[in-house]
């Protein structure tokens, strides 16, 4: 009895001293909502101490995760101040008055983008509402111990000596933009057609020999060597593996010789944000040169956005600008997203 009224008092202190500990953080605080694996904790740590604030920091796994969480928050003031949709996202979420207007006064650093990428931001060129953060593509990772011999194309995944050992990503506009790809049409094509033949691809060929769509564990998994190819963001698997000398000599990454869709990923401020001001200095600290090097560095990236960066980086790229050359990026496609949204669930619904 008495152990058991000591470990009540505990609690009930601890209840009331949490408060406290609380307040006495006064520092402001920057409320974020980015991919997995996309920003290094060292950077975070290095803002955190540079501005003497606080960073929340969350996660999602793909742009309708993100989507669906904000439009169902954003009543609510304040659920988050900077988020990284995809550009394709951008234009929908400017429709729905999610964003607030970037004021360009306060990040100095935007002279430091690549004026090609914000060429090719048709959806927002003047950075009125965003900024570019990184310009790339998932691509396909091989643990080429268990797999020896194969193409660099897309058509790995209709390999059946590989069945139960692969992954693609659980999202509709980078598989369907993979089939679409292969099958020699735009990753943006409204035709009806060309995207039944797509979803058939997916269904048909490649499903069957998959473990699952994941865009949440297929790097832990190659890690684990549960999964030997996986379709992914190279630096979600470069991440987990970073300490694996063995796997990491073992490992390829590639896009396709076909191409496949390329995406370019930016920073947003939404207008129910709590910290305005400070989202401006978040996003101009991205940009500075050395921290956009160490960001690159880390996950083993080109500096595909920051010219000045690509200077200093030190570390090796798991793969080239050179080779983003032959994608095609993702673009809003309106009312016609329906015909994908269609398509796949269809590809979803239908079992392994």
């Amino acid at each position: 009895m008495v152990i058991k009224r000591n470990i009540i008092n505990l609690v009930v202190l601890a209840a009331l001293l949490l408060p406290a500990i609380i307040s006495c953080d006064s520092r402001e605080r920057l409320y974020i909502y980015n991919w997995t694996y996309y920003i290094p904790d060292s950077v975070i740590e290095k803002f955190e101490e540079e501005f003497n604030v606080r960073v929340i920091y969350d996660e999602f796994a793909s742009n309708e995760e993100m989507f669906a969480k904000l439009r169902s928050t954003r009543s609510s003031r304040g659920s988050y101040d900077v988020v990284f949709p995809s550009g394709y996202y951008i234009p929908i979420m400017i429709r729905e008055d999610m964003l607030e207007k970037i004021d360009k006064s306060k990040i100095e650093n935007l002279k430091n983008i690549d004026a090609e990428v914000l060429a090719k931001a048709a959806y927002d060129p003047a950075m009125e509402y965003s900024v570019p953060y990184f310009y790339g593509a998932a691509a396909i990772i091989i643990n080429t111990v268990r797999v020896p011999v194969f193409e660099k194309s897309w058509s790995i995944f209709a390999r059946e000596d590989l069945r139960g050992r692969m992954t693609m990503l659980d999202d509709l506009r980078e598989v369907m933009g993979d089939a679409l790809t292969y099958l020699g049409y735009s990753v943006n094509t409204v035709n009806p057609v060309q995207i039944a033949q797509a979803r058939d691809l997916v269904n048909n060929s490649w499903k069957p020999n998959l473990v699952k769509f994941d865009a949440e564990t297929f790097g832990k998994g190659y890690a684990n060597e549960d999964f030997w190819v996986v379709h992914g963001y190279p630096e979600v698997v470069f991440e987990e593996i970073a300490d694996n000398e063995q796997l990491l000599a073992n490992t390829v990454i590639f896009i396709p010789e076909e191409g496949g869709p390329s995406y370019i990923d930016a920073m947003v401020i939404l207008k129910n944000a709590r910290n305005i001001d400070l989202a401006h200095k978040f996003i101009n600290f991205i940009h500075r040169p050395d921290i956009f090097a160490e960001f690159t560095d880390i996950f083993g990236l080109p500096a595909t956005v920051n010219i000045p960066a690509r200077r200093l980086k030190q570390g090796v790229s798991v793969y080239s600008e050179e080779e983003l050359h032959n994608t095609e990026l993702t673009v809003d496609i309106g009312d016609s997203l329906e015909l994908y949204n269609d398509a796949w669930f269809n590809v979803v619904r239908a079992g392994y």
